[in-house]
């Protein structure tokens, strides 16, 4: 005798909610690059409708999470019906709520300039308290709970990924590329390195007409005076402002090698430095942005 599986066990949802001020957006943002999809000021009515048509339409997405702004009674019965019926259909549900004490979040409201959104025509303090009065009940039947009064953007990110993945973000999405000076600086760099020090395969016969992905090309560069001390310095400071990179919450990093066209040293440059942070587990992408071009490399 089998037992069916609930028509949506394996489907995750996390409610985001909790104080204005308190970093909701910041926290939908953070689970947005930990792979989930999210859904800004979602009606808690309409969660089972979506959770139903992402698992029906064959999506591989299925986490969801969801954005919660409750302050009516109303919105509150729904609420708990909705996680009543989600558990129900075996979907594994989680309440996170975000706080902040009131001077923190008095301070915040007057740095933005905007009133509270249950302000009124009152103080903003009232705002606050009445907020406060009517989540109380949300916040004690919460899974997680973060007061965000001394943590900055970065550090609560760092939470929510300890907390949903069991470790915070350790890695960076690297993009490298390689560029023609003669054709302007990319403007999305994050590192830009100039390699025009390095003898140019632009004036051997054999190589002109090739480019850094080209095996000969690729060994002219290398074993050019310089080039090897050169990377291995350039990785070593690579590798650093990764690492802090990552802890300060940045998670994409572009980094750029320049010469003359942009077709032998730059790109040969690039690919090196990509397979040194590939062999380190490194995700990295690269591109050749003068390729198309056919002049001085």
């Amino acid at each position: 005798m089998t037992t069916e599986k609930p028509p949506f066990a394996g489907f995750e949802v996390l409610l985001i909610t909790g104080m204005s001020g308190a970093g909701r957006s910041h926290a939908a943002d953070s689970m947005e690059d930990m792979g989930w999809y999210v859904v800004d000021n979602m009606p808690p009515r309409l969660l089972v409708p979506l959770v139903d048509m992402m698992t029906s339409a064959g999506s591989s997405l299925h986490r969801l999470a969801a954005v919660i702004d409750v302050r009516s009674r109303s919105y509150f019965d729904d609420l708990s019906a909705v996680l009543s019926h989600l558990d129900d259909l075996g979907v594994r549900c989680r309440i996170l709520f975000l706080d902040a004490s009131d001077q923190v979040l008095v301070k915040r409201y007057e740095s933005v300039r905007r009133p509270h959104p249950l302000q009124g025509s009152g103080r903003l303090i009232d705002g606050i308290h009445e907020e406060r009065r009517l989540l109380g009940g949300l916040k004690e039947r919460a899974d997680m709970v973060i007061d965000t009064s001394n943590l900055s953007i970065h550090q609560l990110s760092t939470r929510l990924y300890e907390m949903v993945l069991g470790s915070g973000p350790t890695t960076v999405g690297v993009h490298i590329m390689s560029f023609g000076f003669k054709y302007g600086l990319p403007i999305d760099a994050d590192f830009v390195a100039d390699v025009r020090f390095l003898p140019n395969p632009y004036w051997v016969p054999e190589l002109r007409d090739l480019n850094g992905h080209d095996g000969p090309v690729r060994d002219y560069v290398m074993a050019s005076k310089g080039a090897k001390e050169f990377l291995d310095a350039y990785t070593t400071a690579i590798l650093t402002a990764l690492s802090g990179y990552a802890r300060e919450d940045k998670h994409y990093v572009t980094i750029a090698f320049g010469c003359t066209g942009g077709q032998h040293r730059s790109v040969a440059m690039a690919d090196a430095l990509a397979a040194r942070l590939r062999s380190r587990g490194m995700e990295v992408t690269v591109s050749a942005r003068e390729l198309p071009h056919r002049s001085r490399g």
